[in-house]
């Protein structure tokens, strides 16, 4: 038997016509416990419905836990058709993605990829691809792989090149995995990259350029190898051959 509604009819917000099973789950996403968040999510995403949505991205601003996040995320994936998402989801993602908390903005780039739903391609703006947060920033790169209209590949992978030097190890793997993911259209922005005046940006795309030949290779290995080249000059064995 469904629940029955446990509103007077007088209220307003999430409660009105939703059943108690509904009101518990997302009273559970404020739970202290991140278990119980976690159940909570499982159960939003398991019965998808247009009144949590809100909710779900207003949580995934501030939820602590990582892997609640995760969920979170998958929950609002189960409100989207494959590659499509419903307006109310769309228009809070967008909103989000302008937000002036880092969390909510990488939060909503990382569901934005999972969607990919290329209508949010306008709001992968230069702006969010060199985000001063390297979480956003990832998230962003990220994103926009995954968004890019065809044609568009080569001018974002100028955008994302720009970006190259920057970083702790895994912030600059998460950069060359975006830049492979375009393919053939990063060659140009990688080969001038190869000849800037910072060495770390010269070192991120020669390591950027081996890995593209060879993703077996690892990043560790491919980075020592690119700073070994850019430290002993072009004339150093192995040097040609990026």
């Amino acid at each position: 038997m469904a629940d029955q509604d446990t509103g007077t009819g007088t209220g307003t917000g999430t409660d009105t016509g939703m059943g108690t099973t509904a009101l518990r789950a997302l009273q559970g996403l404020e739970d202290g416990r991140p278990s119980v968040r976690l159940r909570a999510a499982l159960a939003v995403g398991t019965a998808p419905d247009p009144r949590f949505v809100g909710k779900l991205i207003e949580r995934c601003g501030v939820e602590p836990d990582f892997s609640v996040r995760e969920i979170l995320t998958w929950a609002l994936t189960r409100h989207a058709a494959a590659g499509s998402a419903p307006p109310e989801l769309l228009a809070g993602l967008l909103g989000e993605v302008r937000s002036e908390g880092a969390q909510a903005r990488s939060q909503a780039l990382h569901t934005l990829s999972k969607i990919g739903d290329r209508r949010a391609w306008p709001a992968i703006t230069r702006e969010l691809l060199s985000d001063a947060d390297d979480e956003v920033a990832r998230s962003a790169w990220r994103a926009a792989v995954v968004l890019v209209p065809e044609g568009e590949e080569p001018a974002l992978a100028a955008a994302l090149s720009a970006q190259l030097g920057r970083g702790v190890r895994e912030v600059q793997l998460s950069l060359s995995r975006a830049l492979i993911a375009l393919g053939e259209a990063i060659g140009p922005a990688l080969h001038a990259a190869t000849t800037d005046a910072d060495p770390r940006v010269r070192a991120h795309a020669i390591a950027t350029q081996r890995l593209l030949r060879d993703p077996d290779a690892g990043f560790e290995f491919a980075i020592e190898e690119a700073k070994r080249v850019v430290a002993l000059g072009p004339g150093a064995p192995g040097a040609g051959t990026c």
